[in-house]
Parts: structure tokens; sequence; C-alpha cells
């Protein structure tokens, strides 16, 4: 079957290799939800692959064709195979898949399938796409949007990365979706409205140049639909904002962002903002915020809206999101109810630990801007407490590339804080001769550092909270730094329980 002539009525059976990704398992819970049989591979058994276990999806963790199940092997007519640019061309399923005639297409290139036919809101940035992506969903189906969403992270209001639409709803369906630039996959989306968050430099080793990754980013919004719309962050690149004029002049183009200083949003430039910034100085977990459109004859305005996930970037998100939920005609006080109502997203600023002496916050932070980020909300929520920040780089080539933005942003400024580095997680590259964590330890300003391996850091963490000398304690990375999460959460606990 030719992957661009694929009708999905005519599959039956749907195979995933790398399905323990979080775009890709959210595709697969897509295709249960619509009564396919699916399956899948995956090199290591995660939470997230255990979740899709038990909602009936068949997954093995060995490369071995004798593992597949055997309707996918008897049906290649019937049958779909999914696949991530991370599969390697040697993997003995994908090898079977291409001898036997089977249709194989790129998870991107099924987003787009899946969403040609509906209205679509597409997200894309270097950061912040699935903190907002995530937030667009949530204000639509709050406030009476038939939508459903394909989302990069665990929405802690749906607790999944997938929101299905209500069958029972008859009107105009739109899709929400995160757009990744990474091997300039947001290229096969189509979008109707489209949010771009940021465009800074990242993922060098497909584009090569910061220059390269912007152009993409240009054809990306350049793809938006006829009389669609581009909410975007007011410091992405000038380059892809003047794609749209060069291609489509139908495409209206509104600016925003987020901050207390008038000139920022008084600059004739930046219709939408989000100003009035007072972050909670008693519970720490929420802020508030006065949101403001300006695109309309008569200015608009929606005070006093609380969201309970702090930093001044989530604030900005939010701005975003309501900015299309507006667009969607979401009333004013479905949107005030709904921001008040979100709950995050899974590694966002995510709190795991709170008490009267000890924070533990997780992050999937691993871009210098990102860390810049969060660092700054952290050091503005507790101005006076010990920071101890534990970061796992994330690829040989973002290191190679950002070695001493990294350095910058993890140079932690007084005396007492402390920078615990992990071993690069390599994900799909090989290593790199000469590039190791090292690199970024010894560039950085902090005063107390150290490297340790993985094997090591539960016991040091764990020695640290026995001896009360944490504070604030943060888990940095995009790799799997989230499998300490429970250690160290048991850790506070018992420490608490004990103290008590």
């Amino acid at each position: 079957m030719n992957a661009q002539n694929i009708q999905l009525e005519n599959i039956q059976y749907v195979y995933f290799i790398g399905i323990g990704g979080i775009g890709m398992s959210a595709l697969a819970r897509w295709f249960a939800y619509n009564q396919k049989m699916v399956a899948g591979y995956d090199r290591t058994q995660t939470p997230l692959t255990q979740n899709l276990e038990n909602e009936g999806i068949k997954i093995h963790f060995q490369d071995n064709v004798d593992k597949i199940p055997k309707e996918i092997r008897e049906f290649p007519d019937e049958t779909l195979i999914v696949i991530t640019p991370a599969v390697p061309a040697s993997h003995s399923e994908l090898l079977f898949f291409q001898r036997n005639g089977y249709t194989i297409m790129k998870r991107a290139a099924v987003l787009g399938l899946l969403t040609h036919s509906l209205k679509t809101v597409a997200v894309a940035g270097t950061h912040g796409k699935t903190t907002t992506s995530t937030m667009v969903a949530h204000l639509l189906k709050e406030g009476g949007i038939n939508c459903t969403a394909f989302l990069g992270g665990i929405s802690a209001n749906f607790n999944s990365n997938l929101l299905v639409n209500d069958i029972n709803n008859t009107d105009e369906l739109w899709a929400v979706v995160e757009a990744d630039e990474f091997d300039r996959s947001f290229l096969h989306i189509l979008a109707d409205i489209a949010v771009v968050t940021s465009t800074d430099a990242d993922h060098l080793d497909i584009y090569g140049e910061k220059e390269e990754l912007e152009k993409s980013f240009g054809n990306f919004v350049s793809q938006i639909n006829d009389n669609g719309t581009l909410f975007a962050q007011k410091n992405i690149a000038e380059s892809v904002k003047n794609s749209i004029d060069k291609i489509n002049e139908n495409i209206q183009l509104i600016n925003y962002n987020a901050s207390n200083n008038y000139e920022d949003n008084n600059d004739g430039k930046t219709p939408i903002y989000a100003t009035n910034i007072k972050l909670d100085e008693d519970q720490k977990n929420s802020c508030r915020f006065d949101f403001i459109d300006m695109t309309q004859e008569i200015p608009e305005r929606i005070n006093g809206l609380q969201l309970f996930m702090p930093g001044f970037h989530n604030v900005e998100n939010m701005c975003a999101a309501i900015a299309v939920a507006r667009k969607l005609g979401v009333s004013d006080d479905k949107i005030r109810s709904a921001v008040a109502s979100f709950k995050g997203v899974k590694r966002r600023f995510e709190y795991i630990f709170r008490s009267e002496k000890v924070t533990y916050i997780d992050d999937y932070a691993h871009h210098p801007t990102e860390i810049s980020a969060l660092l700054s909300s952290i050091k503005h929520l507790y101005p006076n407490k010990k920071i101890t920040a534990i970061f796992q780089p994330h690829l040989f080539s973002r290191t190679k590339d950002f070695q001493e933005e990294f350095a910058q942003s993890l140079s932690l400024e007084n005396e007492n804080d402390e920078l615990i580095l992990l071993n690069i997680y390599p994900a799909r590259e090989l290593p790199i001769e000469g590039i190791t964590s090292d690199i970024i330890l010894q560039q950085s300003k902090t005063q107390n550092k150290i490297l340790l391996p993985d094997s090591e850091l539960l016991s040091y963490i764990e020695n640290k909270i026995n001896n009360n000398e944490i504070e604030i304690l943060l888990t940095l990375g995009a790799g799997n730094i989230d499998r300490f999460v429970n250690s160290i959460f048991d850790f506070l606990s018992k420490k608490t329980a004990l103290k008590f």
C-alpha cells in the first residue's frame, strides 16, 4: 500500500517501532481508541509503556521479528507501521517490514495525515510547546469546544498525552497538536491557527546552523491555511515572522508576550500580553496576572487570572493559550475558570514534595534558555533558600553546541548553592570524542559542583537529606533522570515522617 494514498479506514493493525516515545504513545492511544489493534516495540520498559500495556496495547522490548504479533505478520496490506526518525536503519523489525512491502510512515507524517481533515491548532517552538499546547487543549475542552489533542507531555488534568473528543458533540472538530521541529517533522502539519513560542537555536545536529532552523520555522508558518492566524512570541526570529508576508498575505500575525515592563507591552508591536504579574508569596505555587487584548477597536482585558503553575514563562505560555481560546469563541468567564483549574504538565515545574523546610521540583528543562527561565523563577520564589540542582545533559551534540550556554545557565549565584551533573544521556546518538558533562562542569561558575555517575546519585542525595542539607532540590533534564524521582520522594517523605 502506498503511504501517499493510505486510507485509514482500511487499516486494521498499527505497529509502532519506538512506541514508548511521548509522541508515538499519543498516536498509539488514538488508534486503540478508534478500535484498531495496536502493538509495538521499544528499547526499554518505562512507566509510560506500562500504562500502555495496562490499556491493552501489546509491547515487547527485544528487537525480534518473532515477537511481532502474528496478525501483523500475516496481514501486511491491512497494517500500518509507524516509526520515529531515531529508529536505526539496521533495526531488524524495520528491515522485515521493508522487505515485505508494509506501509511505513514516520510519526509526524501520520499525525499530519490525521489532522489534514480537521481544523488544527499547531503549537511549535524550541521550548514551551508542550506546556502551551496542553494549556490550549485544556482551555478549549473547558470552554466547550469540540477538540482532540495530541500532546508531547502528560497532562495532569487528562492524566494522558491524548485528549479524545466527545463523540456526542456534533460541533466542528478541532485538533490541538504539538508541532515538533526535530527532523522538520512539523512541516507535515497544515494549521489553521499556529503558535510559535520560541525559535532559539537547537537541534543543530539536524540543521547545522541556526539560520537553517529559522528557515524551517518560516516554512512551517508559511503553510498556515488561508485566513489562518499565527500567534508569535514577541522575540521570535524576524525571519520567521517575515516568511508570512512573502508567501501568504491572508495569514494574520499577532505577537504576544508577558511582562510587567510598560515599554514591552506598549511598543505598538505586541497587541496581546499579560501584565501585572504577581507570584503567590505564601503558597509559591501560583501567580496572578491580567490578560490584555489590543487587537480590537476597544481594548479588552481579563483581570486577576490565577494560574497554579508558577514562572513568568508559564504566564506567557498561558497568554498564548488564552489568545487561541478567545479566537475560537471561548468566553472570558470560562477562560477564567479554566486557567484556575489547569493542573500543569508532568515534569514541567512539577512540585514533587513540599514541606515547611524542603521543596522538590522536577522539570524537563534541557536547553539553556529553559534552564535560565526555570532558575530565574526559582530564585524569585525562594530568594533566600539554598538551591541544589541536579542536571542530566541530553545528547552529545546539544552539549557540544551549547556547552558555554549550559555552563552560564547553570552558574548558581549563592555560595551555598550546589550543582550536581550526571553523565550525558545519549538517546539516539553515539559518543562524540571529548564531549562529556565535565565540559559544562568546568565552565560553570557555581562554587559547589560535582559530577556523579548515575549509580552514586541516590546515596549522595539521601545523605544530603538526612543531614538537612537540602532546601530547594531540582532535577532537570529530558533523558531518564525522572527514574530517580520516586526514590528521592521516598527519602524526603521518610525524613519528614521521622522528624514528626
